[in-house]
């Protein structure tokens, strides 16, 4: 029989090289502590910039590359496996914000910020929750209300990554108080737009912070109200990319954790002898790596199916998994290592805070698990069912 496992093509492996050799030069794992403080990573991000990294997600025609979504789960995989801070930084540049712009703002703000991000002059963020919802989309309460050739934007946003280091905001608002879903549009507000504030910052386990937003009669010109009423299925579309990429955070802490266990044991030695050798820690091993891989495979077989954008269900399913195999993975591999995982020396404590965020954000893993479910049961076949299709 064939050898059937996915291979990666020889550009797609000089990326991750490339990406690879950089991480370990500077020494991200070891020094990922110093973001535990909340310190943003702009080195590491402007290293990346110069080998292109940031601009994957980008058309060339605005200075990127243009690559699909599954090479930039690939180069997120790798970054994570060595700095979580870097990972989620990344995640902003090439995540549902820059694709929403890609693929639905005007020409004329396409050229003028696209290209700049690319290059690493401009970061963005995206805004979905608020203080009473954080999955629940259609009962989001923040208003832009279209007067003339002007937006006014009001509304409060929440847990809001890069709020002090974006200047361009992708949020997901109301648009003319139009209720539920199809109310649902996309303003872009740049940060230094009076009314615009930040409010609160939250420092989180992980070390970043996550912060309050105000917007108060924020006036945007009309071209910044990228999506109107009915733009819902659109952003959510978008989403689904994120869904891919946060669970790629997720896979690259778990075979970091991975190779922490590996090397600890290996070294650590009981009555003379490692405890690499003792069955009960070979179990362990075998089966973190065998979560690992069937996490890959899901989330690999998501990422590979966008066109442009990755199918929900493969998404959600990926996510789901990876994100929950990611804390199991790496909660054995903080247990291996005995008292000595649970210092700040030892870089398995640092993998382990960043790795408990997965199923937070993105959409919760219950959100999704109630999306998955009810699709199941809707497209169920009573006469083929699922396996006969092939579907599973």
């Amino acid at each position: 029989m064939s050898n059937q496992r996915l291979q990666l093509t020889e550009e797609q492996r000089a990326l991750i090289g490339t990406v690879r050799n950089l991480a370990r030069d500077k020494n991200w794992r070891t020094d990922s502590i110093k973001y535990l403080d909340g310190t943003y990573p702009w080195e590491n991000l402007n290293d990346l910039a110069k080998i292109g990294v940031l601009g994957m997600s980008i058309p060339e025609e605005y200075g990127g590359s243009d690559l699909p979504v599954f090479d930039t789960a690939l180069v997120i995989e790798e970054v994570a496996k060595n700095c979580y801070a870097t990972a989620m930084a990344l995640m902003g540049m090439l995540g549902v914000q820059v694709r929403v712009i890609s693929n639905f703002a005007p020409e004329s703000m396409k050229r003028d910020i696209l290209p700049k991000v690319a290059a690493g002059e401009v970061h963005l963020a995206v805004c979905m929750t608020e203080p009473h919802a954080g999955t629940d989309v259609p009962n989001y309460k923040t208003n832009t209300v279209i007067k003339g050739d002007k937006a006014v934007v009001n509304g409060v946003k929440t847990l809001i990554s890069r709020a002090n280091e974006a200047e361009w905001f992708v949020v997901f608002t109301r648009i003319n108080g139009t209720p539920g879903r199809e109310g649902i549009g996309c303003v872009l507000v740049n940060r230094n737009t009076p009314g615009f504030e930040v409010t609160a910052r939250y420092h989180t386990m992980a070390g970043e912070y996550l912060a309050e937003i105000q917007f108060n009669n924020v006036e945007v010109p009309l071209e910044n109200v990228i999506l109107r009423e009915g733009g819902f299925k659109k952003l959510l579309s978008a989403f689904n990319t994120q869904r891919c990429l946060n669970p790629s955070v997720s896979l690259g802490m778990a075979e970091a954790a991975f190779e922490e266990a590996i090397s600890y044991v290996r070294q650590r030695t009981i009555r003379g002898n490692p405890i690499a050798d003792f069955q009960g820690i070979q179990w362990k091993l075998a089966e973190m790596y065998r979560d690992i891989e069937a996490g890959r495979a899901l989330l690999y077989q998501a990422a590979l199916s966008a066109n442009p954008f990755p199918d929900p269900q493969q998404a959600a399913i990926a996510k789901m998994f990876v994100n929950e195999m990611a804390i199991r993975v790496t909660s054995e591999a903080l247990q291996v290592h005995g008292g000595y995982g649970f210092t700040d020396d030892y870089p398995i404590s640092r993998i382990y805070r960043g790795v408990r965020y997965g199923t937070l954000g993105g959409g919760a893993t219950e959100a999704l698990k109630d999306l998955v479910g009810k699709k199941l049961v809707s497209d169920f076949d009573p006469v083929d069912g699922f396996l006969s299709m092939g579907n599973f």
